[in-house]
């Protein structure tokens, strides 16, 4: 049984095949009550494509009180088959459907028991209530909403008994009703129509008109005041179910206060997500919307460098690269944990003493605090050797390079002491420091391989063609949002964001795009590195 995925929730109501269904028991708990009666009507665009009808036989005595009600007699259920022998047909009729039910919860819990009990796969369809949606669309109009008081009320052209059939039609009644009904809230897809029951409470749903003509296609979207500020810049591979979500299912704090501001909702059509996803970058650089908290500074690249020019090698911070560094890296923290990383792993020296090429050692009396505690080499006061140092340096250079092994390794044996020690804080220090590490070179290996791969093309699923050159594109609908901007430092920092966009947005999609031509290699010959994020028991 195929389950629905995000782009049929998009599918227009009109080819939504739907199966209401309607199941008689013999009580309230699906844990010690059973199904004695299974009905559903299969419909689309208003035209019926099939029933299924059929008494269960339960096993068991049907209480006398359910009998009153439902008419279902033991008599009547002797002959019927067992629930196991009705399931296979019944999945079969439901299909990739959307369930649908009055008081669904109700059955799909009996349901799901007796698929449990079988030892059958578990539904995986999307589903809709009608109730839910009854209580919003009605609300006000009707005295209670059970399924017989909204038949009478609505004069539907099936009246609910209590028998599963009968009350699957009236069901479907009551569905054709309400998705007429739910056209007032601009409902016309399936994923408006599964999310309408928490939109239409929403305080803010009188503005759902802002969204009307959204396409269902990838774009960026501006949430904007009565004076045309923007509030908030969003990107999206489905405007339409992204925008409408604020009013559903997006329960962030500041998502109340945007809607209450909010005058007008823009949006801009892009060719790809990743078009959309620079677009936003240089909207929310551009208008600096107070409710966007990421991307509204450019990135200042900061680089991890082991000093070249001087007689003891030592690791420095900076906003330049050198001959020896990692980088660049977004934040000025990232870069000190993976100093730390490295410092952890390798006795580089510690100390903010600089060596000149011409100094003469030893340069200080007595060993640094690092050196004292033994967390780190000391050169500087003779305590270790130059040519001892040097090797330490050597291993340094190379652990920054080409093998980061020379510092990972370590790391892990670290974490794995620490823990069975538990000492468990100090372990998530270390493991911190190590998938900080991880993290900047594989970035760093990431851009490289862009840059190295020169000018290249790649294609969508869709069928859109993005030329990337020196790791910025250059066509595919972001040719001009991503044109030259102000020199300097500023423009480095945009340039970074905007490579760092294209790296992840070529990573999450490496399955999904097509390489057409390359002028250069778009790969890597290095293995993997481990993320050292911490996994859920």
């Amino acid at each position: 049984m195929r389950q629905r995925s995000f782009d049929d929730l998009g599918t227009a109501l009109s080819c939504v095949t739907f199966c209401v269904l309607d199941l008689e028991t013999t009580g309230g708990s699906p844990t010690d009550c059973l199904i004695t009666e299974v009905g559903a009507v299969k419909v689309r665009g208003g035209e019926v494509l099939g029933t299924f009808g059929t008494l269960v036989n339960p096993g068991c005595a049907i209480p006398p009180q359910i009998t009153l009600i439902t008419g279902i007699t033991d008599r009547l259920v002797a002959p019927a088959p067992s629930i196991d022998r009705v399931l296979p047909s019944f999945l079969e009729f439901i299909g990739g459907s959307v369930i649908v039910g009055h008081n669904l919860r109700f059955d799909l819990a009996f349901l799901h028991h007796a698929l449990r009990r079988w030892g059958g796969p578990m539904l995986g369809n999307q589903h809709l209530d009608t109730l839910a949606l009854a209580r919003r669309l009605l609300a006000g109009e009707m005295p209670n909403f059970r399924l017989g008081e909204l038949a009478r009320r609505l004069r539907l052209p099936h009246q609910p008994n209590h028998r599963a059939l009968d009350d699957a039609w009236a069901t479907t009644d009551l569905l054709h009703y309400l998705i007429e009904r739910a056209t007032a809230w601009g409902v016309t897809g399936l994923d408006d129509l599964v999310n309408l029951p928490s939109i239409a409470g929403h305080p803010q749903a009188k503005k759902l008109g802002l969204t009307k003509g959204l396409p269902r296609k990838p774009g960026i979207y501006q949430f904007r005041s009565g004076e045309g500020t923007v509030l908030y810049v969003g990107k999206a591979t489905d405007l339409r179910s992204r925008v409408r979500s604020y009013f559903s299912s997006d329960q962030r704090k500041k998502v109340a206060q945007l809607l209450r501001e909010t005058h007008d909702i823009t949006w801009e059509v892009c060719d790809s997500v990743l078009a959309a996803e620079l677009l936003e970058l240089r909207l929310i650089q551009e208008h600096q919307p107070r409710y966007n908290h990421r991307g509204r500074h450019p990135a200042t690249p900061q680089f991890v460098r082991l000093s070249t020019d001087e007689r003891l090698p030592r690791l420095t911070i900076g906003r330049a690269p050198g001959p020896l560094s990692i980088g660049p890296l977004t934040t000025r923290r990232q870069a000190e944990l993976v100093v730390e990383a490295i410092q952890t792993a390798l006795p580089i020296r510690r100390c903010a003493t600089r060596v000149g090429p011409r100094a003469v050692l030893p340069v200080v009396p007595t060993p640094c605090t690092s050196g004292q505690l033994g967390t780190g080499a000391c050169p500087c006061s003779g305590a270790t050797t130059e040519a001892e140092y040097l090797r330490i340096a050597s291993a340094t250079a190379q652990a920054m390079t080409s093998d980061p092994q020379l510092v990972l390794e370590p790391l892990a044996e670290r974490m794995r002491v620490l823990a069975a020690s538990e000492r468990f804080e100090e372990a998530a220090a270390v493991r911190d420091r190590a998938g900080a590490f991880a993290a900047a070179v594989a970035q760093q290996r990431r851009l490289q391989m862009v840059r190295d791969a020169g000018r290249f093309q790649v294609e969508t699923t869709t069928g859109h063609r993005i030329t990337i050159d020196g790791g910025r594109p250059q066509s595919g609908g972001v040719t001009r949002i991503t044109g030259s901007t102000e020199a300097g430092a500023s423009d480095q920092a945009r340039s970074l964001d905007e490579a760092l966009c294209v790296v992840r947005w070529l990573d999450r999609n490496a399955q999904a795009i097509r390489v057409i031509d390359v002028e250069g290699r778009l790969c890597s010959p290095l293995p993997a590195l481990p993320d050292f994020q911490p996994r859920p028991a």
